[in-house]
């Protein structure tokens, strides 16, 4: 008799256990994240694959995209030194592939050879794409991003771009977009670590 007790008063703990474990806040991304992931409009980009690029190809891996340009002076290459180095962190939270795609917002001078040149760089795992405008405007502005375009004939020029990092899913959807930091004196660049403690509780729930 006693020891039946000693079972339910240990069956009732365990219960009690789980239900205030369940009721517990659960830590929270700093990131804007998207319920439900939201799928971009069908696309075709070039690439530093070899290939184009399409929704497809986003679909099988965890995908960071990044707008940027090879003549850009400070965000693009700082925020591409920093997505390197958190990299491997990141590849840590998911069996699945992490890529970074750096989608040049340059194409009058970010041919496939230069944005390819320039992603490689960073390592195997930064993919270099690009379209011209018709192509690459809808598709930035798809993703919540925007950037600048020159005025005709200019050929020295800056192009103003989103510092945000939009993550999209295995499923080829926007499922969050880090936004960057904006602190006077310095250049806005997303907070790397926010990032990969954002991602360490996305992904779990991503199924």
């Amino acid at each position: 008799m006693q020891r039946l007790l000693v079972t339910i008063v240990a069956l009732i703990a365990l219960v009690a256990g789980v239900v205030i474990y369940n009721n517990l806040p659960k830590p929270q991304p700093n990131a804007l994240v998207y319920d439900p992931a939201r799928a971009p409009q069908p696309f075709t980009l070039e690439s530093s694959l070899g290939q184009n690029v399409s929704n497809s190809d986003l679909e099988g891996q965890w995908t960071l995209l990044f707008t940027g340009y090879t003549f850009c002076p400070d965000i693009c290459p700082t925020t591409m030194a920093d997505l390197r180095q958190i990299l491997p962190e990141l590849q840590q939270r998911t069996d699945l592939p992490v890529k970074v795609w750096m989608i040049s917002v340059d194409p009058q001078r970010d041919d496939v050879k230069r944005v390819s040149d320039y992603a490689g760089f960073f390592g195997d795992s930064f993919v270099g794409i690009r379209a011209e405008h018709p192509q690459l405007y809808p598709f930035v502005n798809d993703l919540g991003l925007m950037y600048s375009i020159p005025e005709e004939g200019e050929t020295d020029y800056l192009v103003n771009h989103s510092a945000a990092i939009v993550l999209v899913n295995p499923d080829g959807n926007r499922q969050a977009i880090f936004k960057a930091d904006h602190v006077v004196g310095e250049i806005p660049t997303v907070n790397m670590q926010q990032l990969v403690a954002d991602f360490a509780i996305i992904t779990p729930r991503y199924h």
